[in-house]
């Protein structure tokens, strides 16, 4: 049978995971630099907690799940997104009794949704996302922006858009909503069904529909900026004041709409625009969502987070044609010729390598000259040259391939010697 990777999947192979090894790096030193730190969740939860905490209006809930039964009859799903778990380990854990406050958190890790595959999106991916979790100031806003645009600016990227808006509180939020019903409802039956469900259960959502993002009604549907609440208001304007104060630009934009439904006051996305993208791309998206804690059994906590797909991110970096800084090659390569010297060469690698260096040799039993070819391909610092004779005056020859100089380093000190090398 020719077995094939699944639809949607993808294998990471050497040369790739060396950028998505650079790429979490950066992601832990940042993250570090913030003071958030990692949480690991499972890769599948209970489907109610989806249910619950991504909000049963979504596509992602609707349409998008990987849900089975265990051999207990429990329902679970492959985790779709991040939050809904770190919050569920949240309450869980009880960090909200935590001394230090906001807890701060951030996950890397596979998510799993079944969407139509295509360039950016698989039906599993990898998601880098932070939580920031027990605190209402607009500043950890603001910070948690800061934190997303530093990570793709620290890579190299640019032309990025900064958007942000406010869903507003629970009060500003149902307002709106009864102007959106008010607005939609009469001409409805034009709308997809699924806009036809969101009505009345979440008319916001309409606005993020894709089908219908073409309908007249679209463009004049009521602003959430003119629902905003006094307190909403103010709130939007400090988050707006302290990006300004970091230099971080950004712009207004009051029909951006989350796809998730327990978004509410901040909601913000980062995009790209570039040739290869097509038309402007969201890289990243976030927001706050305060009354989540508490719809997953834990106490009134607010909190704020984003997520981004690191996926999209090495196509950006791509477009860009931007090279990451990745060391790559070996310390040193080694080369034997003749029986005894093959007999010791175990001995001799696993001697450099317990000194930290990066070191390999011939395992097939080619000829010295297919042992260089593989030396120059794996990008070897030196090469180790190594016969009986030297063997036999505990003597081996270093070839430096940048320059072609060799010479003759007694055995036993060739680890100590490559290393003052550097």
């Amino acid at each position: 049978m020719n077995y094939r990777i699944p639809r949607g999947t993808q294998d990471i192979l050497p040369e790739q995971s060396r950028k998505w090894q650079f790429i979490e790096q950066k992601i832990h030193d940042l993250c570090n630099r913030y003071n958030y730190k990692e949480i690991r969740t499972p890769v599948f939860e209970q489907t109610e907690l989806f249910a619950r905490g991504v909000g049963d209006t979504t596509d992602i809930v609707q349409k998008e799940m990987y849900t089975f039964d265990d051999r207990g009859g429990r329902s679970l799903t492959l985790r779709p997104e991040g939050t809904a778990s770190t919050v569920r380990s949240f309450v869980e854990n009880k960090m909200h009794g935590w001394a230090d406050q906001p807890v701060k958190l951030y996950y890397v890790g596979p998510m799993f949704r079944y969407e139509r595959p295509q360039s950016g999106r698989m039906r599993q991916f990898v998601q880098f996302g932070v939580e920031a979790m027990g605190s209402a100031d607009p500043a950890v806003d603001a910070e948690v922006i800061g934190l997303s645009m530093d990570f793709y600016r620290e890579l190299g990227l640019s032309n990025l858009k900064l958007v942000v808006n406010s869903l507003g509180d629970k009060e500003s939020r149902n307002n709106h909503r009864n102007a959106l019903i008010e607005h939609f409802e009469p001409r409805i039956s034009e709308f997809c069904a699924d806009c036809q469900q969101r009505l009345e259960k979440n008319p916001l959502r309409i606005l993020d529909c894709k089908q219908d993002n073409d309908h007249e009604l679209m463009a004049t549907a009521p602003s959430i900026l003119d629902y905003l609440n006094e307190d909403s208001t103010d709130y939007f304007k400090l988050v707006q004041q302290y990006l300004a104060d970091m230099d971080i630009r950004f712009e207004v934009d009051p029909t951006l709409v989350r796809g998730l439904d327990y978004y509410n006051n901040t909601a913000f996305e980062i995009m790209i625009d570039g040739e290869g993208f097509g038309a402007i791309t969201t890289l990243c998206g976030g927001g706050r969502y305060n009354g989540l804690v508490e719809d997953i059994g834990g106490p009134t906590t607010p909190g704020i987070g984003f997520a981004l797909s690191i996926e999209r991110l090495l196509m950006a970096l791509e477009v860009q044609e931007i090279s990451l800084p990745i060391e790559e090659g070996l310390d040193a390569y080694l080369v034997t010729m003749g029986e005894q010297a093959k007999a010791v060469s175990p001995k001799l690698l696993h001697g450099l390598r317990s000194k930290g260096l990066a070191v390999d040799g011939d395992y097939i039993g080619k000829k010295m000259k297919a042992q260089m070819k593989a030396a120059d391909r794996q990008k070897a610092e030196f090469v180790l040259l190594l016969g009986d004779d030297e063997l036999a005056e505990d003597n081996i020859m270093v070839k430096e391939m940048a320059t072609g100089e060799q010479k003759q380093v007694p055995l036993k000190e060739i680890a100590e010697w490559i290393i003052s090398q550097r």
